[in-house]
């Protein structure tokens, strides 16, 4: 009987040590400038963590105390939360899927340059409230470090930019802007109809804050951030599915045994 609790205890125990990838990815996610500006999923990913250890932790004393309801309430509670990571996961994963997201190759360039038209729809509805994440990209140092960074024009074209650095620090390589710094461009004579050739200005509180492609840039961020994210998740649930199903076996073959020690006990 002791070696029966102590299985089920280390394999309830198992089960709340998987919350920490979990709660670890959310915290990933949250210190990212993209994701802290957007704000997506990252709290419900670093809530269900929690959840995951704090009924990890019930089944731990169930089992160890031997509390039958205790442990039947945390296989209970854990189908729920497998269901809830699983319905997560392929959220993530439908959502992200669409388009390839690896934006668009510039003639001449080494960086990328980005289309909205690249993201679902649940996505582009997360940049509807711009002036928010505007002012939250224009406060940050992302594009004030690249003039340090690429002084020269053909370092800067030889730059592997990130998304955002490419989308919202710079007009797009199709308005026909002449390089001065990386933040500081000379506007042509006749500037392409592309909306986004109008709005890009030098102020260094605006650049391309307001394009579309900065609104793209920061998609092509977020996408690539959660999808990592969703491989942790993923791995974490497949895990999370063999430890419960361990531990239903486990508690019903220790349930029988314990009917057929009891069957014994009243014939003796």
């Amino acid at each position: 009987m002791a070696t029966k609790t102590k299985f089920l205890t280390a394999i309830n125990f198992v089960a709340m040590v998987l919350s920490i990838p979990v709660i670890g990815t959310g915290i990933w996610l949250s210190t990212k400038q993209d994701n802290e500006c957007v704000k997506l999923l990252q709290w419900v990913v670093i809530s269900l963590g929690v959840v995951i250890l704090v009924v990890g932790l019930l089944g731990c004393m169930g089992a160890f105390w031997r509390v039958q309801w205790m442990v039947v309430l945390y296989l209970l509670l854990m189908f729920v939360l497998i269901i809830l990571l699983l319905t997560l996961v392929v959220f993530v994963f439908l959502v992200t899927n669409r388009g390839s997201g690896h934006g668009h190759i510039v003639p001449n360039r080494a960086y990328r340059e980005y289309t909205l038209g690249d993201y679902s729809g649940w996505l582009r509805h997360r940049v509807h409230a711009w002036n928010r994440i505007r002012n939250c990209l224009a406060s940050s140092t992302t594009c004030a470090t690249l003039t340090q960074r690429y002084p020269l024009a053909q370092d800067f074209f030889n730059a592997h930019l990130t998304p955002i650095e490419s989308g919202c620090c710079k007009p797009p390589t199709l308005c026909g802007y002449t390089f001065v710094s990386a933040t500081y461009w000379i506007s042509p004579i006749n500037i392409g109809e592309d909306m986004d050739c109008l709005t890009w200005n030098n102020d260094q509180t605006q650049l391309c804050y307001s394009c579309n492609s900065c609104k793209a840039g920061l998609l092509a961020n977020l996408k690539k951030e959660w999808r990592v994210a969703d491989v942790v998740l993923l791995i974490t649930l497949i895990a999370l599915i063999w430890v419960y199903l361990v531990g239903c076996n486990a508690f019903r073959r220790a349930q029988t045994e314990d009917i057929f020690d009891q069957y014994k006990q009243g014939y003796t």
